[in-house]
């Protein structure tokens, strides 16, 4: 009877037993799943968090075995050296050679092994936003510094969801070792996780895991203080200089719609002074030259406008430009001298817009209508003319002058001071035997005849220059003159022409005198002829040579023989 109620009590602790470790599996088997399930986010590749630890660890680690190693070299040196003590040495400082290697490599683990995660990066220097250009500039750094708060956000809530993690596998590794702890049957429960295929078959297993996962909560936890701390400053100064900034550009903004329409104004004034002078001057120079200077203190005054709203330090800009001067006067000397030309130009009024003017340089010439008088250069248009008739034999080109030739090059002006006319004449020549007074009668008439508009217009143009300049001959007849020359007797006749039109006035002028003088049997006009003699017989004079007349003109014979 004794036996059987001892028997009873064995079976029945057996199965409690049983039962209680079956519990304990179905615990462990639970907080397992939960540390797997970390483990999975935790030893994630692109875990930067971790990666960065296991670095720090792996440092740690190696500077461990570096010191042991050093230990253990220091311990057999000390010795006296037997052959396998020398071999266990070479063994030693290989290794050692291989940890300081290692450690080479992991040196920027050392201290700070989430650095580049936690830290921002440095931004540029805040601009300040003076002018409209800056503009720009204060958007991109508001624009660099937000995306770097957002990557510092998302590197602190990627720190935060690690701990969460790293927090649930210490909570389960609790767990675990209160399990192992208070196992009544720990040999049980040992070989039915081995048969189980638990995570951790003993105690110290857990133990060890539990330390390490310990070890990175600690550091973590320690770097999200710091980091929040450095997080919070850097939100803030990024907000600071944000709402700084933003009260430039607002302010920038502003200045730049009330300049903009100080600008329009002005150009609304400009515009209008253009139109009333158009309305009321009806000289064509005098309109140009008066817009000319409109848009010069038009774009002066802008440019004033713009330098003492935008400029910080006007002293300063009269400082560098007085030492720069010397250096721009030497490099930019031609430059200088067309402006100093333009002024010379527009000032004294040597040369308008619409004048036709002759420039000489090395030896080229170039007759041309004035079209435009920039702050640089003098812009023609080559008309045809007589210049072009018997020197360059081209026409309508657009010439450039610059403006400093006025200092170095001879101009001619044809038209300047109101006057439209200039002198222009013809010359041709009779023979000896000719009536040269009849000659001289006849040129004059047909100068008269053409030119009676033009000798008008002048008459009175003088009338108007005499307050201005001092005019001693103001005889604007044509004038004839007969000059004796080796070939015969020269007529010369002067005439007032149009300055834009000389070449056709003397075209239509000399029609006129050649076929008058055809119709006198008086007058005679001599070219160059020749006498040709064979032998001592001359050649007959109604013979011809190459289609000239024989014996005629005031050349005497030439003798070939």
């Amino acid at each position: 009877m004794r036996f059987i109620i001892f028997a009873f009590i064995f079976a029945c602790g057996f199965a409690f037993g049983v039962g209680t470790i079956a519990d304990d599996i179905k615990a462990i088997k639970s907080l397992e799943l939960e540390i797997t399930n970390a483990n999975h986010f935790l030893e994630d590749a692109n875990n930067l968090w971790m990666k960065r630890y296991s670095n720090y660890q792996s440092y740690q680690q190696v500077l461990a075995n570096l010191t042991h190693t050093q230990e253990a070299i220091a311990k057999l040196e000390s010795k006296p050296k037997t052959l396998a003590m020398r071999d266990e040495l070479s063994v030693l400082k290989r290794n050692l050679t291989a940890f300081e290697q290692q450690k080479k490599a992991l040196d920027i683990y050392k201290d700070l092994p989430f650095r580049e995660l936690t830290e921002a990066k440095e931004l540029e220097e805040m601009p300040s936003v003076t002018n409209p250009l800056l503009i720009v500039r204060a958007y991109s750094y508001i624009k660099k510094a937000d995306e770097e708060l957002k990557i510092l956000n998302a590197n602190y809530k990627s720190l935060k969801k690690n701990l969460e993690w790293l927090n649930q596998k210490d909570s389960a590794l609790k767990g675990l070792l209160e399990i192992y702890q208070t196992a009544s049957n720990k040999d049980g429960l040992s070989n039915l996780c081995h048969s189980n295929n638990c995570l951790f078959a003993t105690k110290e297993e857990v133990i060890k895991a539990y330390e390490e996962n310990l070890n990175a909560l600690t550091v973590l936890e320690t770097t999200k203080e710091v980091f929040n701390t450095t997080l919070e400053i850097f939100n803030k100064e990024t907000q600071e200089n944000k709402v700084r900034l933003l009260e430039q550009v607002k302010v920038q903004f502003f200045k730049g719609i009330y300049i903009g329409i100080t600008i329009l104004i002005l150009i609304g004034i400009a515009f209008s002074l253009k139109l009333g002078v158009r309305k009321y001057i009806h000289d064509h120079e005098r309109i140009y030259t008066t817009n000319k200077i409109i848009n010069f203190l038009n774009i002066t005054l802008i440019v004033i406008i713009l330098l003492f709203s935008y400029l910080d330090n006007v002293g300063y800009l009269v400082t560098v430009l007085g030492f720069a001067s010397a250096g721009l006067a030497i490099a930019m000397k031609d430059l200088f001298m067309s402006v100093l030309g333009w002024i010379v130009i527009v000032v004294g009024g040597a040369v308008h817009a619409g004048d036709r003017i002759k420039v000489i340089k090395d030896g080229a010439v170039y007759v041309g209508d004035v079209l435009d008088i920039s702050v640089l250069r003098i812009t023609l248009y080559e008309d045809i003319t007589l210049t072009t008739y018997t020197e360059n034999r081209r026409a309508g080109r657009i010439i450039f002058v610059p403006n400093n030739f006025v200092f170095t090059t001879m101009f001619s002006n044809y038209t300047h001071g109101g006057m439209k006319t200039v002198w222009d004449g013809i010359d041709f020549t009779i023979t000896f035997d000719s009536d040269h007074a009849r000659a001289c009668h006849i040129a004059r008439e047909c100068a008269k005849k053409y030119a009676k508009g033009y000798t008008d217009s002048t008459r009175k143009q003088f009338a108007k220059l005499r307050d201005r300049f001092t005019l001693r001959n103001t005889n604007v007849e044509p004038r004839v003159f007969s000059l004796l020359e080796q070939n015969g007797i020269k007529i010369s006749v002067w005439y007032l022409t149009n300055a834009y039109a000389t070449l056709a006035l003397r075209s239509s002028i000399s029609a006129e005198i050649i076929n008058v003088i055809l119709a006198e049997p008086n007058i005679q006009i001599a070219y160059p002829s020749t006498t040709i003699y064979e032998g001592r017989r001359k050649i007959p004079q109604e013979e011809t040579f190459k289609g000239v007349r024989v014996g005629d003109g005031g050349i005497p014979p030439v003798n070939f023989s």
